[in-house]
């Protein structure tokens, strides 16, 4: 008779603890960015029951370990930084040492600064789990959020859509829905990713229209 397969353990509790312990004074990436994009993340893993879901939670939970602000200079190198500390704080729990290239991989490639290419589903699923909570009315609090920290404005005061001037998101919270929040659902590496991308984007531009209506 062929053996009964153990149940796997649930990390979930010290995955939660890591990510708890290494949290930051930032909203935009705090405990319950990290819970919605595993959520996300569970959903979009339906289509692939290949994939490994403990590395999929790691990289869901783990990804921000190291959040540099978006305005760092070295904001491109927080995904290898984070990638590097969750494994430290993996393999100081007894995580499976097999898994942790997979787990690095997954973090390392979340990013949009680093522009690293998702080469596994795990990764793959990461990285569109993360981009659409960037994404919708959740999303856009997190924009508005960020901006504020960095002090940026809400708007251009005249020029709101930028029609005589470059887009400045550093500048303008509202340009970034263009610079960077459109420009994610074409990045989505599965079909429901894209699909709900593009639905959340349609969201935010009918949001961007009626905040020029009443801005101006």
């Amino acid at each position: 008779m062929q053996a009964c397969k153990q149940p796997e353990q649930d990390w979930s509790a010290q995955l939660v603890a890591i990510a708890i312990a290494a949290a930051e004074d930032d909203g935009a990436h705090d405990i319950n960015h990290l819970h919605r994009v595993w959520k996300t993340a569970q959903a979009l893993l339906d289509d692939y029951p290949q994939a490994d879901r403990l590395v999929v939670q790691a990289g869901c939970y783990l990804h921000d370990l190291v959040n540099l602000p978006k305005n760092h200079p070295d904001r491109a190198q927080a995904s290898r930084l984070a990638a590097v500390k969750a494994c430290e704080a993996l393999a100081a729990i007894g995580f499976a040492a097999d898994r942790l290239p997979a787990v690095a991989h997954a973090i390392e490639a979340h990013s949009f600064s680093a522009a690293i290419a998702p080469t596994t589903i795990e990764a793959q699923i990461v990285q569109d789990a993360d981009r659409l909570d960037a994404l919708g009315a959740v999303g856009l609090a997190r924009l508005f959020y960020t901006a504020g920290r960095m002090g940026s404005a809400l708007a251009h005061p005249d020029d709101v859509l930028a029609q005589h001037r470059s887009l400045d998101d550093r500048t303008y919270a509202l340009d970034h829905i263009e610079v960077k929040l459109a420009t994610l659902p074409a990045t989505m590496q599965s079909a429901a990713g894209r699909r709900l991308g593009e639905e959340r984007l349609q969201w935010l531009r009918a949001f961007r229209q009626t905040f020029v209506e009443e801005w101006s």
